[in-house]
């Protein structure tokens, strides 16, 4: 894999560079003091993996994944523990760094990125394949919840509440970022403010289904298609 670094300390970036000296998993091609710098080598050359500092004056590493378009994977490298839970928010984080950054842990996150890599190749000669979990933000934590677990999404203005087996999460999200998180193979928006697991339907009368005890609204556009999955028309 082709990488840059991206860090305004020297020594952070010549650290890294050893690092990934040591392995055969990784090229630094290029390295940059500022994330402006890297934006415009970015508009003209294309990398697989991006090693960016969080904190760097004037345009930090958050204000760079904001501004770049079709990011490369990135793994953010910092001394501060405190943005892991905003850092993983982010597609195309995969990974978060906490300096000093030992070997091991270094060694770690190319595992997990050559895991990733093989996956898209999959994915690319085959059909996508389906994690059977998601992450999810709660009180500043991050819950990992099982897929087939859940029953419904219900939208409740800045927030969902995601129905489960086990228990209620209410996560600060909007319905569309979780949709795009399921998969669509089990799951199914039937309304504007509900996404069910089409599995779980009990039964289904006039313009609602019930799953587990609670009855869900469905919309007069989205009937068609319920039914079509459901092989009923």
């Amino acid at each position: 894999m082709n990488c840059i670094i991206i860090d305004d300390d020297a020594t952070a970036r010549l650290i890294i560079n050893k690092l990934c000296a040591n392995t055969n998993q990784v090229s630094v091609v290029e390295e940059f003091a500022a994330a402006i710098d890297a934006i415009k080598y970015l508009n003209s050359k294309e990398v697989d993996l991006i090693f960016l500092d969080i904190h760097m004056p004037s345009f930090s590493g958050f204000d760079f994944i904001k501004t770049i378009k079709n990011s490369p994977k990135i793994v953010l490298t910092t001394s501060d523990k405190n943005f892991a839970l905003e850092a993983f928010e982010y597609e195309s984080v995969v990974d978060y760094l906490v300096k000093p950054i030992t070997k091991e842990r270094f060694e770690k996150s190319l595992q997990k990125i050559a895991s990733l890599k093989d996956l898209k190749v999959t994915e690319t000669n085959t059909s996508k394949k389906e994690s059977d979990f998601i992450y999810v933000s709660v009180d500043r934590r991050l819950v990992k919840i099982n897929i087939p677990d859940i029953y419904f999404v219900e939208a409740k203005g800045d927030y969902i509440s995601i129905k489960t087996e086990q228990k209620n999460y209410i996560v600060h999200s909007t319905l569309k970022k979780i949709e795009d998180k399921l998969p669509s193979s089990l799951f199914l928006r039937i309304h504007r403010s509900f996404i069910i697991n089409i599995s779980e339907i009990v039964d289904i009368e006039d313009n609602s289904v019930l799953i587990q005890k609670s009855v869900i609204p469905i919309s007069r556009s989205n009937k068609g298609e319920l039914m079509r999955r459901l092989n009923l028309l």
